[in-house]
């Protein structure tokens, strides 16, 4: 599961629309309480980046290869203490709920908590769970290529890059 930040504002203005039309919240200008949601987001892609840069470094200087950057990344994560993979999406809720309850943009929250937890992680979940569909679709596309090979790995990579740009995730 992950955040892709071109799902950003999607995500945004979907909780947004939601919450509103189900009466579960009261905001004035709802294009404010998308920025503050949007920002939130955007705040966990960008602390996603350090530890992403974080990883590197200590690869390079380990002096160790590209297979061990997931590894690397893992452990960048836990000492940064940054939720990444499967454990993004309680945080990504829990931080998205407090700027609900926290934001002067937001004049009143009507719903339950548990009733809000469940609309937001539809909407978060809805929108983090692609990577799955992406790997079927170029997968699909390249079926030609035997895999494991490099050629299969390069033409992967570019065409995941291609469906990407295509869907708007980049």
């Amino acid at each position: 599961m992950r955040l892709f930040s071109g799902k950003v504002p999607v995500i945004a203005q979907e909780v947004v629309q939601k919450l509103s039309a189900d009466g579960d919240m009261e905001c004035v200008d709802p294009n404010e309480v998308i920025k503050d949601i949007e920002s939130v987001l955007i705040e966990y892609l960008r602390a996603e980046r350090r530890v992403l840069d974080e990883a590197k470094n200590r690869m390079e200087a380990r002096g160790v290869s590209y297979t061990d950057l997931h590894k690397l990344k893992g452990q960048a994560a836990r000492d940064l203490r940054l939720p990444v993979g499967e454990d993004a999406l309680p945080y990504l809720l829990e931080q998205v709920m407090e700027m609900l309850f926290h934001s002067s943009n937001v004049d009143e929250v009507f719903a339950e908590d548990t009733t809000l937890r469940k609309k937001i992680t539809q909407i978060l979940r809805k929108h983090m769970d692609v990577e799955q569909e992406l790997d079927r679709e170029v997968r699909s596309k390249i079926k030609n290529l035997e895999e494991g090979t490099a050629s299969f790995e390069t033409e992967y990579a570019r065409v995941m890059d291609q469906l990407k740009r295509n869907k708007k995730l980049t």
